[in-house]
């Protein structure tokens, strides 16, 4: 598995080929490391790309012109080699085609770019999906980073907090024991923009956040300073650690479609927050990762 590196006076990041995956992001002045290493006693990934689907399939499968075509959580990007094409002195760039192979899960051609570009104490994640085929293209596309929390020994994730761009209580969805979407939504309610990461808040898994709610969401420490910074236009993210594990990173995941609900009996092409791009057309989307102590 190749690795590429950019370095500058506040970051240093990894990327990975296997899965186009950001492995690192480590302060080059203090050496803290901000990125949830992958430990698998509580989970295996850093920060992994979610394409052709975000979450879980109803039935563990879609139905697409007349059939079913199984597919597991999150697709099958995370899992595949991508090809670095470019290497630059601020940005790494994947990319990664339809095979044969994709064809027999996903029927459509397609090329997927994920490019990485580090400036200041800022990363930008971009994503471009384009239409390599000759009929309209249905996909989702997310991400999945995972940021550590707590930062320093001693200290306990229940002492920090999450922050949004909005003083608003949030309407969330919640999924059940086979990760789709329950029916209704709950109010997670935040002390001015604030909410506590209480021990008992991923206990039923991750926490859906729709309809462009917040674009903003901050991890803060114990005395209430951020230290890494998501911002995205995506319409939707989920929050998530293991549920019940005491994991100590927390997730914060801008995404471009969802699992489905309990009750989604519908085709590829009419799933909720679902893109759909025609041929010869291209996706282009970004989110950034900004480390705000350093």
């Amino acid at each position: 598995m190749g690795q590429h590196e950019l370095k500058n006076e506040f970051l240093s990041i990894t990327v990975n080929d296997f899965g186009a995956e950001l492995s690192a992001i480590v302060s080059t002045q203090t050496g803290q490391s901000y990125l949830w290493n992958a430990d698998e006693t509580y989970w295996k990934r850093h920060s992994p790309v979610l394409f052709p689907i975000v979450g879980s399939l109803k039935g563990k499968s879609f139905h697409y012109n007349g059939k079913d075509y199984p597919m597991s959580q999150h697709g099958f990007a995370r899992d595949m080699e991508f090809e670095c094409i470019e290497v630059t002195e601020t940005s790494i760039k994947h990319r990664l085609t339809s095979t044969p192979e994709t064809m027999k899960q996903y029927p459509f051609s397609f090329c997927l770019d994920i490019t990485y570009q580090l400036s200041g104490n800022t990363i930008q994640v971009i994503w471009d999906v384009t239409n390599t085929d000759t009929k309209e293209m249905h996909f989702s596309i997310g991400a999945h980073p995972a940021f550590n929390c707590p930062l320093a020994q001693g200290e306990k994730q229940s002492d920090y907090y999450l922050q949004f761009d909005t003083t608003n209580p949030l309407s969330i969805r919640k999924i059940n024991e086979d990760g789709l979407v329950k029916e209704g939504d709950t109010k997670l309610p935040i002390d001015g923009s604030l909410l506590s990461i209480h021990e008992h808040l991923f206990d039923d898994d991750a926490l859906i956040i729709e309809d462009n709610q917040a674009h903003s969401v901050a991890l803060l420490t114990p005395s209430k300073k951020p230290y890494v910074t998501v911002n995205f236009d995506a319409p939707l993210f989920g929050l998530w650690s293991p549920a019940k594990k005491d994991a100590p990173f927390v997730c914060i995941e801008p995404w471009y479609g969802r699992c489905d609900s309990e009750t989604y009996a519908d085709t590829l092409e009419n799933r909720v927050w679902g893109n759909h791009c025609k041929p010869g057309e291209t996706f282009h989307s970004s989110y950034t990762i900004t480390i705000d102590d350093i």
